[in-house]
């Protein structure tokens, strides 16, 4: 037998896989659709199982249709034709209906094994990852074992097991000692602990007092809603940190890479000491294929991509990284290569073999190379921005980790300052732009850190991985093959001009894929569709900062002038001031608790004299103060044929000169005794959580459909019922239901008051109601 490099021998070279039943595992993901793609178009006689999970109602044949129809296998569709295609699932391909956390009986024909299914997030919660990359792998094993067959398994893991290593990491079994079992368990009960201290008192008065603060004005079931949702992202966050911890302490760069090699202990243990055959193929950042299926394919981000698109849209004006430490990158043609020549020729039973595909030994690509690349095609292909200009290229410096840590910190200070002044500031378009440019330099800040964090150690590696065992391959592929073969189903990685792949293929496939460079709609207000002719639609409408640019206080001041004489003013005015902090802080933490207080200040007015007022200078004073882009959309929503509904906390009496522009006004009442109010409302006020209660009943008994719906509203508090529309629209919004606006893309509309004449004679003209 000709050996090469450390004793690794070959009885002969074989490139096919004949008439081998294989069992494929991942083949949905990136590496496993191309393994698939080269099974079908490379090795004809091969019969191929997939271990497909079902999807919602979705069936793993339905899936494995919907997998061939992807860009990956359009060169293999167009060369066997639609005939072919079905011929291939109905003779050579099988779907496992199952995922590896429940594995179906396997075929007891299996000729080779291919398990490239992993989790493919470096930093999920510790349970997670043990269960998926561990637990995955213990399961697969085990349900191989219950066939009594030998099947050749190729176990692809990862270049970086070798863990917080510096200097050469050899082809060959891990040396740690570490019980993984005994760490399987202790990661699956840490959810357990963790959710448990998440439920204590203490921890939960937290979250609440955090979501009053912010999610108050939305209600009781809003803030304990919130409540709910930061508990859960906090046992993640406490998880996500136990598995990178216990990572670091056991001399792992994060869970993925730890829990990878503890599957790679399991198969050793599990498979290759029953006297099996067993190989392992490790590759290092697997990116978008040089050649094959054809240059630049690629599904979906790989693990430098969020780097690189992040440095082209200016979140990275400085990079944490080491210059010369190697990047190590790999097309993924070259891995699925690896694979299936390491497929094709077994390792001897119960001698596991180890293949790293990688190129950092071989052809390294430093760092600072990578920098120059990417500084070079995004000077030439600046992403654009929505106001025609375009994001310059940063030039980094590498001052260290330390201090652009630093520096991301300093900036997120300045950023919550700068958020902290804003939202005590009258809502405004120029207050909502401030807003937005913080929304958007946090989320940048926050994915800076985050991508700070989970690289760390990959963009400060010294790790070089061995490749002797795949030159050796690569080597007995060349001497025994036809040159064309030999490049076909090679993975020479010295043939790779990194400057030729990222520049002409790799940053033009992911730039491409995510139409960075097509201009997103930036502005919020955009041509108005036409309204559907539609009788099941309703158009909520709220009054206060919506339809009329006023609110409950000012409608009580318009309503006291309307009715006193002058020499009352002084008082009514210094108690108004005096109470004035109250209403305020009733007004942050509750809209219906402010309404109820403030509308206190009716006690004892007659209800006659209430009426005379708001018909008379009241309702000038209101006509005044309504907005003409208002009235010109409540009248479009009636002429489509839609039911319009004005809703509001306040009593009706003071919404009674607008009653004719809709259909109906949904407002309270005030509580009166003989004739007087006593200032009490005669049921709560219909706002946040209790309007959206309103509006659920309302639909279900008048047959509306809420889902193609319309809502207009100024406030915070409006958030809970206009989410239940299909149609929200946040009218001049206060900072947080602007920032919430801006998050789910809703429509902002900046309505302004008009003239008062063409205000009332729009009026007249559009419902008949008399100017009082």
């Amino acid at each position: 037998m000709p050996a090469f490099d450390d004793g690794l021998a070959f009885e002969g070279l074989g490139v096919s896989l004949g008439s081998a039943h294989v069992l494929l595992t991942g083949g949905t993901g990136f590496v496993g659709q191309a393994i698939l793609e080269r099974l079908l178009s490379d090795h004809p006689a091969t019969t191929v199982s997939l271990l497909i999970r079902t999807k919602g109602s979705t069936s793993g044949d339905d899936r494995l249709r919907h997998l061939l129809r992807k860009p990956v296998f359009k060169r293999w569709r167009e060369e066997v034709g639609a005939e072919g295609v079905e011929k291939a699932i109905a003779e050579r391909l099988r779907v496992l209906e199952g995922g590896l956390d429940s594995v179906p009986p396997l075929p007891n024909d299996l000729d080779l094994v291919i398990h490239s299914a992993s989790s493919v997030s470096f930093d999920p919660p510790i349970d997670q990852a043990f269960e998926t990359n561990v637990g995955g792998a213990v399961g697969l094993y085990e349900a191989l074992l219950a066939t009594g067959t030998d099947p050749h398994v190729v176990h692809v893991s990862t270049a970086y097991v070798g863990g917080l290593r510096k200097g050469i990491f050899p082809e060959a079994s891990l040396t740690h000692d570490v019980d993984w079992r005994a760490e399987f368990e202790a990661a699956r009960a840490a959810r357990s602990r963790v959710e448990l201290a998440s439920r204590q008192p203490e921890v939960l008065r937290r979250f609440l007092a955090e979501a009053r603060a912010k999610h108050g004005k939305e209600g009781p079931l809003a803030v304990s809603s919130h409540a709910e949702e930061a508990r859960v992202a906090w046992v993640k966050a406490k998880l996500v940190d136990h598995g990178r911890t216990r990572a670091e302490s056991l001399g792992w760069t994060d869970v993925y890479t730890l829990t990878k090699a503890f599957a790679e202990r399991a198969a050793e243990q599990m498979w290759a000491a029953a006297g099996h055959r067993l190989s392992f193929v490790r590759p290092a950042i697997v990116e978008s294929a040089l050649r094959h299926p054809y240059p630049g394919w690629i599904d979906g981000f790989k693990v430098a991509d969020p780097l690189i698109m992040a440095y082209g849209r200016g979140m990275l004006p400085e990079f944490p990284g080491v210059p010369d430490s190697v990047l190590d990158v790999i097309p993924v043609d070259f891995v699925v290569n690896v694979i299936l020549l390491v497929a094709a020729n077994p390792a001897p039973a119960g001698e596991p073999q180890y293949f790293h595909s990688s190129s950092g030994a071989s052809n390294p690509f430093p760092i600072h190379r990578m920098f120059t690349n990417l500084n070079r095609f995004f000077t030439a292909h600046p992403v654009p921005t929505p106001d025609q200009g375009s994001i310059e290229a940063a030039d980094w410096r590498f001052p260290g980790v330390r201090r652009v840590e630093r520096a991301v910190r300093l900036r997120a200070r300045i950023n919550d300052a700068r958020e902290r002044l804003v939202v005590r500031l009258p809502a405004s378009d120029r207050t909502r732009r401030i807003l937005a440019d913080v929304d958007e330099r946090r989320g940048n800040l926050e994915s800076l850190q985050s991508l700070t964090d989970l690289y760390r150690h990959y963009i400060q590696s010294e790790i070089i991985f061995d490749d002797g065992h795949t030159k050796a391959l690569q080597a007995r592929l060349v001497a025994t093959q036809p040159a064309e073969v030999s490049v076909d189903v090679g993975f020479d990685v010295t043939d790779i001009d990194w400057e030729q792949f990222f520049q002409e293929i790799h940053f033009p496939a992911i730039t491409t894929m995510t139409r960075a460079f097509s201009v997103r709609g930036g502005s919020v207000e955009r041509a108005e569709p036409p309204l559907p002719q539609r009788s099941d639609i309703v158009a909520v409408f709220d009054l206060e900062g919506t339809v009329v640019d006023s609110n409950i206080v000012e409608q009580y001041l318009w309503v006291r002038g309307a009715g006193f004489g002058k020499a009352a003013w002084p008082g009514e005015v210094a108690s108004l001031l005096a109470s004035l902090p109250s209403y305020l802080r009733a007004e942050q933490r509750d809209r219906g608790e402010f309404i109820r207080s403030f509308l206190r200040r009716y006690e004892g007015m007659p209800v006659a004299r209430l009426e005379e007022v708001v018909s008379k200078g009241f309702a000038q004073t209101m006509l005044r103060h309504t907005m003409p882009e208002a009235l010109e959309r409540i009248a479009a929503h009636r002429a489509a044929g839609h039911r319009t509904i004005l809703v509001t906390g306040s009593i009706g009496t003071l919404a009674q000169p607008l009653a004719g522009l809709f259909d109906e006004v949904v407002a309270g009442t005030m509580h009166a005794r003989d004739g007087i109010f006593t200032g009490y409302l005669a049921a709560p006020p219909l706002v946040d959580e209790a309007r959206a209660a309103w509006l659920k009943q309302y639909a279900e008994r008048n047959g509306f459909d809420l889902a193609s719906s319309y809502g207009y509203g100024d406030s915070h508090s409006d958030l809970v019922w206009l989410e239940l529309l299909g149609n929200p629209s946040a009218v001049n919004p206060d900072p947080n239901l602007s920032r919430e606006a801006l998050r789910r893309r809703w429509a902002i509309r900046n309505w302004k008051r008009g003239p008062y004449g063409e205000t009332s004679k729009y009026i007249q003209s559009s419902t008949g109601v008399a100017d009082a």
